[in-house]
């Protein structure tokens, strides 16, 4: 009892707080995102077959877990990152660490709603996935299986099965025979295979989504340009592939099988074989991307840090980039997998290496923030500082001077008003050291210091908020002084 007491609750359901607010507003912008990118080919399907309100909102819903999949762990991230963003801007994780809290004390609650968050995008992965592919199979194929059915009338021509016509004369009502049966098979040619039987019937799979039409006694013509053909039969069978709307969900039929036929029917066709590749590629996916939806939540956490007082939040844009090169890595991967020949260790390291990568990442960013540290080590800030003033500086520098051009020949703008070397030192962007209050400018040697952990955008912001030069710096501000106003 003592030791819960001594646990900081309330802090824990602050920043629960501060996290989870921003997680459901970013999981209901992005779901409604994914919502209109499928909801047209499900409109195009639901007006095909005059499907109503309640079928094509239980077809939608179907659809909602393969959705979660991708949007949860984005909605996780940022809801992590937004969070401390506007905690670090506010100067609430000064305030904590001026209170005595170390950063550390911030893990906890953050690791326990990205572990509940993953937990719960694994349910989803595990568990809901093949469910709902299997209920959106049959509910697809009861819906064009009925279409079929409803088209197939006496003495009228049938196109509800695409490229195939179907007349039939008469329906048996007791048995469903038909008789004196004319279809018209235009499937990949260009002039129709018209096939005429006595009797025929229609049967239907459910596993493998197909139609199938059996035709006895009679005949089928072939109209080729160079070498027509009549065939005679006693018995002639037509499959046809009920097609659902094209959105990825029923177009593999792994996604119904659950974790263990996975596994059974990778080991049934074997990893020399490419569906036994696909299966097991199945099966580590629906295990890579809940921990990896547990390891991009913590990244946000040292992200979302980076905010401040006079700082951009460059959290989100960066947690945006980090979020696609997951999941292009992800994919690069499974391609390689899947074509590749690698045995069941391989695709497992090919799989799980964009998890194993940014878990690396995201312990040295929690160890780097946690002990003051920039997020990027000094070598690789030397190395963008050269970039910036061989590149990105001359090239600034090029667009004001032709923008300047551009000003000067414009109607009324003559004259290009005075910049001052005084007003260039104070407008510029300068570091700060928060345990000395002192802030300096890129010329000062200080400037790149792991030590300078806050950005003011100006000289002026960094006076007002209580910060002095050091002593380089002033002297660059009195000699830029001095320059503008000479005795």
């Amino acid at each position: 009892m003592n030791l819960f007491s001594r646990k900081p609750v309330l802090l824990y359901s602050y920043l629960a707080t501060e996290m989870l607010a921003p997680f459901f507003a970013a999981f209901v912008v992005m779901n409604a995102v994914f919502f209109l990118v499928k909801l047209i080919p499900f409109l195009n399907f639901a007006l095909e077959l005059s499907i109503g309100l309640g079928d094509f909102i239980r077809l939608f819903c179907y659809m909602f877990p393969n959705m979660f999949l991708y949007t949860i762990p984005m909605a996780s991230m940022m809801g992590v990152i937004v969070g401390f963003s506007r905690l670090s801007s506010d100067t609430e994780i000064l305030a904590i660490k001026a209170s005595g809290i170390s950063l550390y004390h911030v893990i906890p609650p953050v690791f326990a709603i990205s572990a509940c968050i993953a937990i719960f995008t694994g349910y989803f992965s595990i568990k809901l996935i093949p469910v709902s592919e299997i209920a959106m199979k049959q509910l697809t194929y009861q819906l064009l299986k009925e279409k079929v059915d409803k088209g197939i009338k006496e003495y009228q021509f049938t196109e509800a099965l695409g490229d195939i016509v179907v007349h039939v004369g008469k329906i048996d009502e007791k048995t469903g025979v038909w008789k004196k049966v004319w279809v018209s098979d235009m499937r990949g040619q260009e002039n129709p295979t018209i096939t005429m039987a006595a009797t025929g019937t229609m049967k239907s799979d459910l596993d493998r989504m197909m139609v199938t039409i059996v035709l006895h006694d009679g005949s089928l013509h072939r109209p080729e340009e160079e070498d027509a053909q009549i065939v005679q039969f006693g018995k002639y069978t037509i499959n046809i592939p009920l097609q659902p709307p094209d959105t990825g969900v029923n177009s593999v039929h792994r996604g119904t099988l659950t974790m263990g036929q996975l596994l059974e029917a990778a080991d049934r066709f074997g990893i020399d074989n490419k569906r036994g590749r696909v299966m097991l590629i199945e099966y580590h996916e629906r295990l890579v991307l809940p921990f990896g939806c547990l390891i991009l939540s913590i990244l946000g956490l040292p992200l979302g840090l980076q905010a401040g007082p006079g700082r951009k939040a460059i959290g989100v844009p960066f947690g945006l980039a980090v979020f696609i090169l997951f999941y292009v890595l992800f994919t690069m991967g499974k391609m390689i997998a899947k074509e590749g020949d690698f045995g069941q260790l391989g695709i497992a390291a090919l799989l799980w290496m964009p998890d194993v990568f940014f878990l690396l990442i995201t312990l040295y960013s929690v160890q780097r923030v946690f002990s003051e540290k920039s997020l990027a080590p000094s070598w690789l800030r030397f190395l963008y500082g050269i970039f910036h003033k061989l590149f990105i500086a001359p090239l600034l520098a090029i667009l004001n001077m032709g923008l300047q051009l551009i000003l000067v020949f414009l109607p009324g703008r003559r004259k290009v008003a005075a910049y001052s070397e005084t007003d260039s030192k104070r407008v510029c962007a300068v570091r700060a050291n928060v345990g000395l209050f002192q802030f300096h400018f890129e010329q000062c040697s200080e400037y790149r210091s792991d030590q300078c952990t806050i950005e003011f955008s100006s000289a002026d912001v960094a006076i007002d908020a209580g910060y002095s030069p050091c002593d380089y710096c002033k002297n660059l501000l009195e000699q830029a002084s001095s320059t503008e106003n000479p005795q």
